[in-house]
């Protein structure tokens, strides 16, 4: 491996490129960090002065973002094939997901930016959207391109799964894998096969080299992660309403849930607690704040179930 570099340079003869992931809810709008007006997330080589993978992490975010770093953990590694160093060598991606609050935009780097997750996967965004017809429509024209019958109905069934169609109900997880079908299908601009009949537009904004990809691959499982563990709370201000804590949710899974029995679920695993005569004005009424309990780390914040999505 070669000595350190510029913050925004890859060197040619490197073989382990670190990408980061550093996620923020700001105004109950998932935000991602991203360099390169957008076009990358905050990432570099690891090499000899880095004592560890995270210590590398680390030191790319700080150098190219100067974003505060709290809640870190390995992502996922993988080999890019389509990216050769100098030698010829594929770029193998050691990812990480971080869970921070969103600096504010004078204290980041100028080449520094928090982008609207949804901006990449706006077909993930199921709050208030309709169903992404010209996406599906793209879909279906690959569905009936297929060879013969048995290859058009294996199509057909890898759609219907990825989406929710039925007989299928939607999984919010399957983020990578729907990404991955539109990659495959010419449907995204990171794609060497390219639709000439689709609008791109319709499946967001691209990234450089893979790194869509691995943005996939945080959400999945950040949206898995919240169902089982109080990751949430690293996101979320110190103190916070019922509402608020709701909204965060459901910015993060893309579905609104249902009010009640999300409240039943928090409220049931006792991780949140009321703060005495502190209250928060919400469409004119006010509402109790509440904080997470010093606990909060060692239990859970939601059931091992599907979201309670609302109807």
């Amino acid at each position: 491996m070669s000595v350190h570099s510029s913050p925004n340079t890859f060197p040619d003869d490197g073989l382990v490129e670190l990408v980061t992931v550093l996620t923020a809810v700001t105004d109950h709008r998932p935000r991602v960090l991203t360099v390169c007006g957008g076009a990358k997330l905050p990432s570099g080589q690891l090499t000899p002065i880095h004592h560890s993978l995270q210590a590398g992490v680390k030191d790319w975010v700080r150098s190219q973002t100067t974003q505060p770093m709290g809640y870190v953990e390995q992502l996922y590694t993988f080999v890019d094939g389509e990216r050769k160093n100098a030698q010829g060598m594929p770029i193998l991606y050691v990812s990480y997901l971080g869970l921070v609050k969103e600096a504010t935009e004078h204290s980041l780097n100028p080449d520094a930016t928090w982008q609207d997750w949804y901006d990449y996967f706006p077909w993930e965004d199921r709050r208030n959207s309709s169903e992404p017809t010209k996406i599906l429509a793209g879909l279906y024209a690959w569905v009936d391109a297929g060879n013969d019958a048995q290859e058009r109905q294996e199509r057909l069934r890898r759609v219907q799964l990825c989406w929710g169609l039925s007989p299928y109900t939607w999984s919010e997880e399957q983020v990578l894998l729907r990404y991955e079908l539109l990659y495959e299908t010419g449907l995204v601009a990171e794609s060497p096969w390219q639709n000439p009949n689709f609008e791109l537009r319709h499946t967001g904004r691209h990234m450089q080299h893979s790194h869509r990809r691995v943005l996939a691959t945080a959400l999945a499982r950040l949206r898995a992660k919240i169902k089982y563990r109080p990751v949430i709370f690293e996101l979320m201000a110190d103190e916070f309403t019922l509402l608020q804590l709701q909204k965060s949710v459901e910015a993060l899974s893309g579905q609104e849930l249902h009010k009640q029995n999300f409240r039943r679920q928090v409220q049931q695993q006792n991780l949140i607690e009321a703060i005495e005569g502190r209250f928060a004005h919400e469409r004119g009424r006010p509402a109790q704040l509440y904080r997470f309990r010093d606990t909060v780390l060692l239990e859970r914040l939601l059931s091992n179930t599907r979201l309670p999505v609302s109807k």
